[in-house]
């Protein structure tokens, strides 16, 4: 009797699915963005985009914009490496997986949190961070999504800016 049961995903888009149900979370609705940091195929901790802990989101006060950006959040990769530390975690030799590319503060937030690898779905024109985390040895990989690959998130979630 064939096996009818869906094919168990790879660890990859195991938790780049996670991901994306992270960025459902996210109180900015210019870019839902969520972030995951992986260690030994184990989560240990997660951020999305939105404002400082007890300041009002965007979804409830609007955006705070400042040269075309909403400075009122912060990023999600700023909120996964300041989650490890409040609850000291160490992320050093971690993976994170996001759903957009890193912005160049970011990157150099993960350049200092040790971080090794980045894998990321939508891309985000920032040659600089690009730049530095190379420069850092930081692994930047853009994650693939096959056609017929279905996420908890819509693909359109992920906001492609090429």
């Amino acid at each position: 009797m064939a096996d009818s049961s869906p094919a168990r995903p790879l660890w990859d888009a195991y938790f780049m699915d996670i991901t994306l149900q992270v960025a459902r979370r996210s109180t900015c609705e210019r870019a839902r963005v969520g972030a995951l940091i992986v260690k030994d195929k184990r989560i240990l901790t997660t951020g999305y985009n939105g404002a400082p802990a007890g300041l009002p989101h965007c979804d409830e006060s609007g955006h705070l914009m400042i040269g075309g950006h909403c400075v009122r959040t912060l990023h999600a990769e700023q909120n996964a490496i300041i989650q490890a530390a409040l609850h000291g975690v160490s992320v050093a030799g971690g993976t994170m997986y996001v759903t957009h590319q890193p912005c160049l503060t970011c990157a150099k937030m993960i350049i200092n949190a040790g971080i090794r690898k980045v894998i990321y779905a939508g891309h985000y024109p920032d040659e600089n961070a690009v730049a530095f985390l190379s420069q850092a040895g930081v692994e930047l990989e853009r994650y693939p999504f096959p056609a017929d690959e279905t996420t908890p998130a819509d693909q359109t979630d992920v906001i492609s800016l090429e």
